[in-house]
Parts: C-alpha cells; structure tokens; sequence
C-alpha cells in the first residue's frame, strides 16, 4: 500500500427493500486505501460496487461493519470527500465555471475568489476558453472532465470516483484514462476507482479489488506492480498480461 493507511471498510454488509424482499447487496466486504494511492474496485454490473463509494462517502450507512476514515469510526457519517456519481451531474442552466465553482461557494469562498481558482483550474483539465459554455454545448469528454474539476475542487484528500468514463467511447475513454493519471500524479489524492473494466482497472492501479456477483464480496485483491509514470505502451507488455490473465480467471471462477 502506498503511503499511511486513510480509508478502511471492515466486515461490511448492506442489503435494501424491494417491496417485502430483502435483498442482500454487499456481503462481509473489507477493503483498504492508503494515502496517495489509486485502488479499484471491479465487477461485474449490479455486484454493489456503488453501493460501496456511498457508504464510504458517508451518504449510506451499512446494516453491519465499520468505515474508518485515518483511524476514527466514520459509518454512517457523511464528510467532506470528493464524491462522482457515474452520471456527471452537470447543472444545465449553469455555465461549465459556474457548475465547478459550487464546492467552493458552498465552503465559503466568495464568488470572486471562486471564480479565480476555476479559472485557474481550467487550463490543467484542458477546458481553457470553455467556462462560459453550457453543459449542452460540450462533448461527453469535456463533460466528464468538468464534473471531475469540480470534484476535486472540493478539495478533499479522498476521491470516490463512479465508472466516470463508462459511457465515453473507447477512444475518448482511453484517452480519458491517460489524463487522469496526470492529474492524479500532480495532486496525490487517494482514489477509490469503480470500474467493470479489467484493462482499465490494471492500468490505473495500485491495487484492484475484483468483487464478486450479488451479494458483492471481494474474491481477490491484486498488487499491481506496474511502473510510474505509466504509459500507455504498458498494456502491451507481458507483465499487463499476467495481471489480466490472473483477473480474468478469477472472474471464470465465478462462472463469468
């Protein structure tokens, strides 16, 4: 694990009500990430893994388990972390800067002063010349990236990020992937990754978790031991392979 511990699951469990049935969605699930590290959580659709960001945000809290946040029991208990549900959650009648700059307003900052730290930002998440556009009038790509500012402009050492490249096509997702590792190399943030993508998966971690079908337990947690800077040349190499066969045959081993 890179760096001290920050976010721990212990024995989580949660289940909801669809009508008078009961139905489990996580089971038992326990997970870790350390200061400054990229983990991701994968499995298939429907396994819980959204379920798992929201408890960890504190927007849920679990029938059993614990959520420590840097050694204190945080469960049930929403904080100040930077949270993107898998939609980009865009205000259509703000402008791109005016839907950034809300984490800020909403902690206090001044509409001037929160205005100057989007516009600084702008330029780093390649949307310099795009604040006064309307969500409307910006591609998939440029949405998810202005969600993704605005996400971290919360400024929270924490980031719980929901399959945000899932309905980007594959070229704008790859390319998507690159420039969140530059971004996350940049602040250090700790990132907690939810994807059902093997490639993506490995490619941005330093730890995956694979979840099993509902109800979600982890079935593996794999060290990934790739370089960084990571390039992109590195999905060609043997050692992604391996990494992708051993995830791939747990999957099989789940009857996937």
């Amino acid at each position: 694990m890179t760096g001290t511990g920050l976010l721990e699951l212990k024995e989580v469990s949660s289940s909801y009500y669809s009508g008078e049935t009961l139905l489990p969605v996580l089971d038992n699930v326990s997970l870790k990430v350390g200061e400054g590290e990229f983990v991701s959580l994968l499995g298939p659709s429907g396994s819980g893994k959204s379920t798992v960001l929201k408890i960890a945000a504190g927007l849920l809290e679990p029938d059993r388990g614990r959520v420590i946040y840097r050694g204190r029991d945080v469960t049930g208990e929403p904080r100040r972390v930077g949270y993107m549900p898998q939609q980009d959650m865009l205000f259509p009648w703000k402008t791109l800067a005016q839907n950034a700059a809300l984490p800020l307003l909403c902690a206090g900052s001044g509409k001037r002063d929160a205005a100057a730290r989007v516009e600084e930002m702008l330029p780093l998440f390649g949307l310099e010349g795009f604040g006064d556009y309307y969500p409307y009038q910006l591609s998939g790509g440029m949405r998810q990236r202005s969600a993704l500012m605005r996400t971290m402009l919360i400024e929270s050492n924490l980031w719980l990020l929901d399959e945000p490249f899932a309905a980007l096509d594959a070229l704008t997702r790859e390319n998507l992937q690159g420039w969140l590792l530059r971004i996350w190399e940049r602040f250090k943030g700790a990132v907690l990754f939810v994807t059902h993508s093997i490639d993506e998966a490995i490619y941005l971690s330093d730890r995956v978790y694979m979840i099993s079908n509902r109800p979600g337990r982890i079935i593996l947690e794999e060290v990934i031991n790739l370089p960084r800077p990571r390039p992109r040349q590195v999905i060609t190499t043997a050692q992604f392979a391996g990494y992708k066969e051993t995830l791939l045959r747990t999957l099989a081993g789940e009857g996937y």
